[in-house]
């Protein structure tokens, strides 16, 4: 199914309201309309973020009392949630706030003065997660959701010229039975629900007669561009009308069409008569001559369409939205289309949170967040997994990003085993229902998503029972869903957002309902090289599902690795990843991005890819790296104040702007002599010195420089690398402090950090190796690898892994005589009697069908065997040759011969 569209966005189909369809031509830019006049803007907004008074919890008695006294509550402006959570550190501080339940807020103001006739209307754009509204004392609505805009219609509520209080009780109880959140969406998911009026409060005045302020939250007015050529493009506008008077109104309704210099290329004029108390529909036509499109990154141009509602002359309502006009199709066999024009669509998800603020972002924050994307060469965003604000998809629409918006119908579809409740699903319809009419107008979103992995927590539930208990029943939740997207907007495709189909995953369970055939666009979160597998396996994964599903487009919405500032490795491949747990060493999730991207930009066939994630963002359910509360696997620091080395490989492959980035810049105190260095760059070649001294140059396929097997001098280096780039010269230098390479090499075999010892030897991460394997850890609760278990010895933990089969080491050391020690013992007790192997030193048989049970007088036993060895040519092979079983080591340390090992 190839799903094209030359629209902004579709005609909205579902609204229970009367309809008029006027079928005029539209005007030219000179026709005339009517005259209009106006003494002041016909609709004012007034901001109601400041001078607030919280309280979160306590006695709500009286709360909604005017008379209550709030004079001791905390005093903020808005935006403002009371949660605060996510923190480079390994335990969470007294700053952390992860409360959930009722937070309460009062505002006495005074309402600004309205005419006879006019309406008053209160706008909330987001209260996590579920709202209740009074105003001097009288309840006037509610809304579950944390996500949405919502309003309020409070005219009789107000006094005029006098002191008005407003009540707001917010409430982001945890999802439980009998919880205010039971069936609210989302139900669960792996990102907090923060709590509060975290964006703007403002009070509408209006006319009784408007663009209908209580349409969803919407702007009253929605845009579409049926067909679209070189010679016109036909703009579709769609005006809901409300009359909240008592009178019949005869109105007009006149449309403009301006370019980005506020020069009018299209007008139009269309009688309007509204009922008393009523809403009404009215549909015109405009041509716009000789378009220019929406281009996306390279051309993200907006006109603005201008709706007025007049009466007698009298402009008594406006509403300004933006149009982008273009063309898009998301093909089966070619990805993404623009205006006709194949387009890689490469991007990245973000989160709408930030470190000390939550969810509560200002404007500034919104760009900022867009320029750093900018810069990394973006040019899709997906909006992870809720309704961003409209800040954010202004920024977008400016940008010329190309953004799948999000349902937040996520994780989980009951709190309990069994099918959703009929509560939940309303209120699922409810939420789509103001993403889709509140976001209609933005040209960069082009894709509805309607779910995301909604039945991984009934298989995670499962899989702590051992693997016991019910498959999710999501599916019907989802069709439901994806129909009533189409319904309101059948202009842009539906999609979904799979975790497991297929995968090595556990979480990929036998019997479970089939989701991928659902929508337009099949979105799969595949995490080779994390969760599982290896990071190219994600092509074979993708183009299976691509050969199952022929008449779909396949989008790649999550791939990625967590990666810590501090925690760090000297060779990805040396041994297992904890990706639930810690560490997370950064130059591992740089190795799966450059792996997995190797094979994601050969797939011409993928409609889109996003990266997990833009940003490090906050997760109650995560201790892992080096952090508390924060799931890593962004590219950029939670305050965005640092970039990670990913973030650079994306930038030479994706931005034009010229890259030259040397990776392990916060790997400071390195643990060998001898190392690889790295670099990023859009370079077709770069250059290398260090401490001045001339390494040599080094291509850079992939986007990836390396120089091998650097030496280091004892103490600070300076590492410069250089490159010429659109005819400049580029430059980059970060310093290191390295180890004397006379003290010798100790390695933490099978590990990708190192550890010191007891004696106060530091052992480094496993490198230097050719084959053998490592086994996985040994888990225990809560993501953290179990004890080791080994005895005999101190440092039990230096035995935590071991590399096992037939494999070597090639060690760099100065000519010399030193002194190797091997630390062994025997994990499996089945094979304690038969494991025998020989090491070879520099060809030379230094252990003879060593049996590490035998030698040790017991299985999970330390034992070390130390023999002398003479260097020369700078290298000391080690080999490890299997006789009556896989040879294996946990750790190797050579030393100056005179110097004692650890023990």
């Amino acid at each position: 199914m190839c799903i094209l569209h030359a629209s902004l966005c579709g005609a909205a189909a579902t609204a229970l309201v009367a309809a008029v369809a006027i079928p005029a031509a539209a005007a030219a830019p000179g026709d005339r309309v009517e005259a209009v006049r106006e003494a002041k803007a016909p609709r004012q907004v007034t901001s109601l973020t400041e001078g607030w008074r919280f309280r979160f919890g306590g006695d709500a008695t009286g709360v909604t009392d005017p008379t209550f006294d709030d004079s001791g509550w905390e005093q903020v402006a808005l935006p403002h949630s009371w949660n605060r959570l996510g923190e480079y550190q390994p335990t969470r501080s007294a700053d952390s706030n992860l409360a959930q339940g009722v937070g309460w807020y009062r505002l006495a103001f005074t309402a600004p003065p309205r005419d006879k006739g006019q309406r008053q209307v209160i706008q909330f754009d987001g209260v996590g997660a579920v709202a209740e509204v009074w105003v001097n004392g009288v309840r006037v609505g509610g809304h579950a959701g944390a996500f949405s805009i919502f309003r309020f219609d409070i005219t009789d509520q107000l006094r005029a010229g006098a002191p008005n209080l407003i009540v707001v009780k917010a409430d982001n109880s945890k999802p439980a039975p009998g919880s205010a959140t039971a069936d609210v969406i989302p139900l669960g998911g792996d990102f907090f629900v923060h709590g509060g009026i975290y964006r703007g409060v403002s009070l509408l005045t209006v006319d009784a007669a408007q663009f209908d302020t209580l349409d969803h939250g919407g702007p009253g007015i929605y845009l579409s561009t049926p067909q679209v050529t070189d010679a016109a493009a036909s703009v579709a506008v769609l005006a809901r009308l409300r009359n909240a008077g008592p009178g019949r109104r005869r109105l007009t309704v006149n449309t403009r069409i301006l370019d980005a210099g506020g020069a009018p290329v299209a007008t139009d004029s269309a009688p309007a008569t509204l009922g008393a108390n009523a809403t009404l529909e009215v549909r015109r036509s405009l041509t716009l001559a000789q378009p220019r499109l929406w281009q996306g990154r390279q051309d993200p141009y907006l006109y603005r369409v201008v709706a007025e509602l007049v009466d007698k002359g009298r402009v008594i309502d406006r509403v300004e939205q933006p149009l982008g006009v273009r063309t898009f199709a998301f093909d089966p066999a070619r990805g993404f289309i623009l205006n006709g024009k194949p387009t890689r669509l490469h991007g990245a998800s973000r989160h709408q949170d930030r470190q000390g603020k939550g969810w509560a972002l200002s404007p500034q924050d919104h760009a900022e967040d867009m320029a750093i994307m900018a810069e990394m060469g973006v040019n899709t965003v997906r909006h992870a997994h809720y309704q961003h604000a409209q800040e954010w998809s202004d920024e977008a629409d400016k940008a010329g990003m190309v953004v799948k918006a999000e349902l937040p119908f996520v994780h989980q579809s009951s709190i309990v085993d069994g099918p959703p409740t009929a509560a939940l699903v309303a209120n699922a319809r409810a939420q789509l229902l103001e993403l889709i009419r509140q976001n209609y107008n933005h040209p960069s979103i082009m894709i509805w998503s309607v779910g995301n992995e909604i039945d991984i927590g009934a298989a995670i539930n499962a899989l702590r029972k051992g693997g016991k208990g019910p498959n999710a029943q999501s599916r019907s939740m989802l069709v439901e869903l994806n129909a009533a997207a189409h319904a309101e907007d059948p202009s842009r495709p539906t999609a979904y957002a799979d975790c497991c189909d297929g995968t090595p995953s556990p979480l990929s369970r036998p019997g479970a309902e089939v989701l991928n055939d659902v929508t337009d666009l099949i979105g799969l979160n595949r995490y080779f090289g994390w969760y599982y597998g290896q990071p190219g396996g994600v092509a074979g994964a993708l183009g299976t599902l691509h050969a199952r599903y022929p008449d779909r487009a396949i989008m790649l919405t999550e791939y990625g690795a967590g990666g810590a500032f501090s925690q760090h490795t000297d060779n990805p491949l040396g041994g297992p990843v904890n990706a639930n747990g810690r560490p997370h060493p950064e130059e591992f999730q740089s190795w799966v991005h450059e792996e997995t991207w190797k094979v994601l930009k050969k797939q011409d066939y993928l409609g889109a890819t996003w990266l997990w994630n833009m940003f490090d963002f906050a997760s109650d359910s995560r201790e892992e790296g080096e952090a508390m509360d924060l799931n890593d696997k962004g590219l950029v620091s939670y305050d965005r104040k640092t970039r990670k080395d990913a973030y650079y490989f994306y930038k030479a492959n994706w931005s034009d702007a010229p890259v030259l980035h040397l990776n392990g810049r916060r790997y400071v105190d390195r643990a060998y002599p001898v190392t690889d260095v790295r670099a990023y760059s859009n370079a077709d070649t770069a250059s290398l010195t260090v401490n001045g001294r001339d390494i040599g140059s080094a291509p850079c396929p992939d986007r990836i420089c390396v120089w091998p097997a650097v030496a280091l001098k004892p103490g600070e280096n300076s590492v410069t690398a250089t490159a010429t780039i659109g005819g400049k010269p580029q430059s980059d230098t970060i310093v290191w402090q390295a180890p004397d390479a006379a003290d010798g090499l100790h390695i933490r075999v099978g590990s990708l950090t190192g550890m010191t010892v007891s004696t106060g030897a530091r052992f480094g991460s496993d490198t230097f190796f050719v084959g053998g394997t490592v086994p996985e850890m040994r888990m225990g609760a809560r993501g953290k690898p179990a004890e080791s278990g080994v005895g005999g010895t101190q440092d039990a933990e230096l035995y935590g892994s071991y590399r096992e089969g037939d494999f070597g080491y090639e060690l760099p050391l100065p000519d010399g005589q030193w002194t190797v020690t091997l630390h062994m013992f025997e994990p499996d007790a089945a094979k304690a009697a038969s494991r025998s192997f020989d090491v070879a030193a520099n060809g030379r048989v230094v252990l003879a069908k060593f049996n590490p049970a035998q030698a040790a007088g017991a299985p999970m036993t330390a034992v070390t065997r130390s023999f002398p060895v003479r260097v020369t040519g700078g290298k000391l092979s080690l080999r490890f040759t299997a006789v009556g079983g896989p040879a294996l080591v946990s750790a190797i340390e050579v030393v100056p011969a005179a110097k004692p090992t650890a023990r």
